[in-house]
């Protein structure tokens, strides 16, 4: 290769005038801080978009605590509703509400004619309940767990129970 400077031939002569060889006449700087400014701004938009994202999914984990809340919530509802429907809370209930079991039912056809025979609901007869003892009563002697010795008259020929041997 010749280090002179002369005039370029062929095909050297075609690539000088491709890449110049002098100063360059655009400044990279802006150029530069172009690049810099995008990929700042990208990472600051991928920053976002994930905080954004995030946010989203701590709200969903909220959600479906919640729906598990209300989820157990009706079901303890329905089976209190289910609870309350039993043939025995139904029939223990109509008693406190003083209703009574129905007699044989009778029904009406669709010409009129009764079929069945009717018969009248009976109340059953309330059980009694314990009335207080008047303030005057004496209350009975506590039991005592210690074993007490059989009672014996004060006059033996007055019980009827004994027999003299005479």
């Amino acid at each position: 290769m010749s280090t002179a400077k002369g005039p370029l031939k062929g095909r050297a002569a075609r690539l000088g005038r491709l890449m110049p060889s002098g100063p360059s006449s655009a400044a990279r700087t802006p150029f530069v801080l172009l690049v810099v400014v995008l990929l700042g701004g990208g990472l600051i938009s991928l920053l976002l978009l994930n905080s954004a994202l995030n946010e989203g999914s701590f709200k969903l984990n909220e959600l479906k605590d919640r729906t598990t809340e209300l989820t157990d919530e009706e079901q303890a509802l329905q089976r209190d509703v289910d609870d309350y429907a039993a043939p025995d809370a139904l029939e223990r209930r109509a008693r406190e509400l003083g209703m009574v079991p129905g007699g044989s039912p009778a029904f009406l056809g669709p010409d009129g004619k009764v079929l069945g025979e009717p018969s009248v609901a009976v109340a059953p007869k309330p059980t009694p309940k314990p009335r207080p003892k008047p303030p005057g009563t004496p209350k009975p002697p506590a039991a005592t767990n210690t074993p007490t010795a059989p009672r014996t008259p004060a006059n033996p020929t007055a019980d009827p129970t004994t027999t003299s041997g005479r």
